[in-house]
């Protein structure tokens, strides 16, 4: 009969292995969704937005010409539904996967990232890098999509004035911390709430850990750590 400690020894082990391949398999479901939202964001960019494009400019040739006189109006309202089509076309590609991430990396992806949640919701966003050492791309990714759903966050619930995003590297581990000062919220009532489960399943599949700090009418700060390496 196998020692006590040795059965908890090969339980332990299958544990952590089962746990590995969960980790695993959940980073390949991760990798498939943004295959997915990459090939969507470039049909949109290629595809529809290029088709509106021509179709823009062709309305525009029609209302102005001189047989389109008693169509002006008609012709301008066509043109101008055109180009907000085609705006929210191009921002719904961006939303999916912003080809900036792929195309210029992390750094640059938090900053445009930054502008345009200040920019639509009114906030100050401050973003914060410090030199990093070369990161993978789920990596990038993982860092990106957490920074996102934390200002859409904000930019919804929190009604903040400014926001610091901050990027660093600290003892091998990755560090991107969001702080606003914004109403806060009670922390014991929205554990879970507000995407912060989201955001702990991703990390986790990463070996990463999310941090919150937040009470009402103080502000709200997060920290998610994860590992340079799995």
């Amino acid at each position: 009969m196998n020692d006590p400690v040795d059965r908890y020894a090969q339980l332990v082990q299958r544990l952590e292995a089962n746990e590995r391949e969960f980790r695993r398999l959940g980073r390949s479901v991760l990798r498939v969704q943004e295959d997915e939202r990459r090939r969507l964001a470039r049909d949109l960019h290629d595809g529809v937005g290029q088709n509106l494009t021509a179709l823009k400019h062709r309305l525009a040739q029609l209302r102005d010409s001189p047989d389109a006189a008693g169509l002006r109006d008609a012709l301008d309202a066509a043109v101008s539904l055109c180009a907000d089509t085609l705006e929210d076309t191009r921002e719904l590609s961006r939303l999916l996967r912003p080809t900036i991430l792929d195309d210029l990396g992390l750094e640059p992806a938090l900053q445009w990232l930054g502008r345009s949640v200040g920019q639509t919701a009114g906030i100050s966003v401050a973003v914060e890098v410090e030199p990093l050492p070369p990161l993978d791309g789920e990596r990038q990714t993982l860092l990106f999509r957490v920074a996102q759903e934390a200002l859409n966050n904000i930019a919804k619930h929190a009604k903040a004035r400014s926001v610091l995003l901050r990027l660093v590297e600290r003892d091998g581990r990755l560090q991107l911390q969001v702080v606003d000062d914004g109403v806060g919220f009670d922390l014991a009532a929205r554990a879970s709430g507000s995407g912060l489960s989201g955001m702990r399943e991703r990390l986790r599949l990463f070996e990463g850990v999310l941090e919150v700090h937040s009470e009402p009418g103080h502000g709200t700060r997060i920290r998610a750590i994860v590992p340079l390496a799995g």
